[in-house]
């Protein structure tokens, strides 16, 4: 009977060291060791380097040559690609009917200012009242008004250059029948050509009007120099670019030719290797270590090189960035920073 209970005593001795055993374990379960990782510190260094977008070559000056009015082209002077200067009469439409009442209204004027000239001296002698003289006026006025319209509507015939420029391609005969619409050729000024490109917001800086941008073209060995004339005030709201024109210092270029532009920066930025980045779908993130736990931030990135990336939004100069043992880490882990890294290093 005694063997028994001292059998019963151990079995009950062992279950009990067991539960005490399970519950330590337990316990010291639920408190995870804090997780081992690299950093970075977030600091200000030099950011240098080419920020490339494309761009469009237009001519500095350019035209499509229509009519203003309807008829048959009477005369033409549009000869392919050659250079004309500003005025030179370019083309005329049949304006024979203009004409014709043009000299009918000159004889009009003609035979008025007579009348009104006679009725002048009768006025200084009383042998005509005023209202015959005022009558006499008004018709010379109203012929030369006449004759005014009838002027601006023969200008509406004549096709005049611009400016001084090159002629495109002839895209009509003389003795055409054209309209408005009729497109009878173009003119193009490329002495000079502008640059158009967009830049995103988020290099605004880099685009200040004076300063000079570099163009690669095709056909030429080295790059050109544009300088900046304009800046768009207004940000597009759908691509969030700023539109930006550049005129070309030295160089031709035909108009309508694809090229890159390099747009260089020097400034100070922060700095971090491009591995610490965490693509997200609506934002890039990095962790953070705030008071040993790791926060995971949004930011926003600018300029990249070979290794690093610049982060232009989301963090501070001072902040630890985790850039080892980022697969471990879940949000508000407890972190333990085992080595502070340099940007120098490879990671």
């Amino acid at each position: 009977m005694a063997y028994k209970l001292i059998i019963g005593l151990q079995l009950l001795l062992m279950i009990f060291i067991s539960c005490k055993s399970k519950d330590k374990d337990q316990a010291g379960a639920g408190k995870a060791a804090p997780i081992p990782v690299e950093v970075v510190v977030a600091s200000n260094e030099d950011v240098s380097g080419n920020l490339e977008v494309n761009g469009s070559v237009l001519a500095n000056e350019m035209a499509e040559l229509h009519p203003e009015v309807s008829g048959r082209l009477i005369y033409l002077n549009l000869p392919d690609g050659a250079n004309v200067k500003e005025g030179t009469l370019l083309a005329r439409v049949n304006d024979a009917d203009l004409q014709a009442q043009l000299e009918q209204q000159k004889t009009q004027l003609e035979l008025a200012d007579k009348t009104l000239k006679r009725l002048s001296d009768l006025l200084k002698v009383n042998g005509v009242n005023q209202a015959d003289y005022d009558a006499a006026l008004s018709q010379v006025n109203t012929v030369q008004a006449l004759i005014k319209v009838i002027n601006a509507q023969i200008d509406k015939t004549v096709i005049r250059a611009p400016f001084t420029g090159e002629l495109g391609i002839r895209e009509v005969s003389p003795g055409s029948y054209v309209t408005p619409q009729t497109l009878i050729g173009s003119i193009h000024q490329i002495d000079k050509v502008k640059i158009d490109f967009t830049v995103p917001e988020t290099f605004a800086s880099l685009v200040i009007k004076g300063n000079q941008v570099k163009i690669q073209a095709d056909g030429f060995k080295e790059n050109l120099d544009a300088t900046i004339t304009a800046i768009e005030p207004q940000i597009n709201t759908v691509s969030r670019n700023i539109k930006v024109r550049a005129m070309l210092v030295k160089g031709i270029i035909h108009p309508g030719a694809f090229v890159k532009v390099y747009l260089e920066q020097n400034r100070k930025g922060i700095m971090v290797p491009s591995n610490c980045i965490i693509p997200d779908a609506l934002s890039n993130q990095v962790v953070v270590v705030r008071k040993n736990k790791a926060v995971f931030v949004n930011v926003e990135t600018g300029l990249r090189n070979t290794n690093l990336v610049e982060l232009t939004s989301g963090v501070n100069p001072g902040d630890s960035i985790i850039v080892s043992g980022m697969l471990f880490v879940r949000p508000n882990a407890a972190i333990k920073v085992k080595k502070t890294k340099s940007l120098s290093e490879k990671n």
